[in-house]
């Protein structure tokens, strides 16, 4: 809050909640959800590409061990669900889950560490992009465009328009007007779903140590019991951070995966 000004619960949270904004095209963008999105995206490829460029053959040092088994990792869940060849699914789910991690694990920070000593971003700025359903959906659509892509590349464009008219009732055009509703319900519901539920558990986690964060300011009481709830929160959201960040990455190869399917 600006210096001076009487505190207040409500005034801080929505300070809190309320972001960067700028103007491009003659649109609204969110610059702190842009720009820490694209930090932390080339801080996590800097990473990876750092292990690999460095990576022996004999024994690893604990940095390339810990890369390879994520790596492991992710490649055995994904073959899970893909079967197939993985040789585009491989690498986009380790990028998913890298990023998506990295950007979760923002929300540990506390929340005024960017009003120490940087006035020109203190105020007005979110540093949780996935708490943003601008980021969530802008993740899920472009899973979704490579799921259409996919379904298309496979089936050919007259496969996948003819799944679309004849899937799952029957190929009688009475039955059309029916598989198509049914299709179109199926293919919105899942970049809803799939950027909801991440937007939803990140935003409910930033709230929650907000609330912790005005707690803590109440008083010598609130302060303990604030930093004490807080630390146990923040312990426990690393599960959050790392839980949601695999469910998103199992979604995004689980849809690509069905636009493998033949119906």
């Amino acid at each position: 809050m600006a210096a001076g000004t009487e505190f207040s619960a409500t005034g801080y949270i929505s300070h809190h909640l309320t972001h960067l904004k700028g103007t491009f095209f003659s649109g609204g963008v969110h610059l702190d959800t842009i720009v820490t999105s694209l930090f932390l995206g080339v801080v996590g490829l800097w990473l990876l590409y750092a292990v690999a460029r460095r990576a022996t053959a004999g024994v690893p040092g604990k940095l390339q061990a810990a890369v390879e088994l994520l790596v492991d990792f992710v490649e055995d869940q994904v073959k899970s669900v893909f079967p197939g060849d993985r040789s585009m699914v491989g690498p986009l789910a380790l990028t998913v889950f890298v990023w998506v991690v990295l950007m979760n694990a923002m929300d540990i920070l506390p929340v005024d560490i960017l009003a120490i000593g940087m006035t020109p971003i203190s105020h007005e700025w979110r540093f949780v992009p996935t708490a943003d359903v601008n980021t969530t959906f802008a993740l899920a659509l472009s899973v979704f465009g490579l799921m259409i892509f996919y379904n298309i590349k496979v089936k050919g464009l007259g496969g996948w328009l003819h799944e679309l008219f004849c899937t799952p009732f029957g190929s009688n055009p009475i039955l059309w007007p029916f598989n198509l509703a049914f299709q179109f319900i199926e293919y919105v519901s899942k970049p809803l779903s799939h950027s909801l539920r991440l937007y939803g558990n990140m935003y409910a986690g930033e709230l929650i140590f907000l609330l912790l964060w005005v707690w803590a300011a109440s008083g010598v009481v609130g302060a303990f019991f604030g930093a004490l709830l807080g630390l146990g929160w923040a312990i426990f959201h690393i599960l959050i951070v790392i839980l949601q960040a695999f469910i998103f990455m199992m979604l995004a190869a689980a849809y690509i995966a069905m636009a493998h399917e033949h119906h």
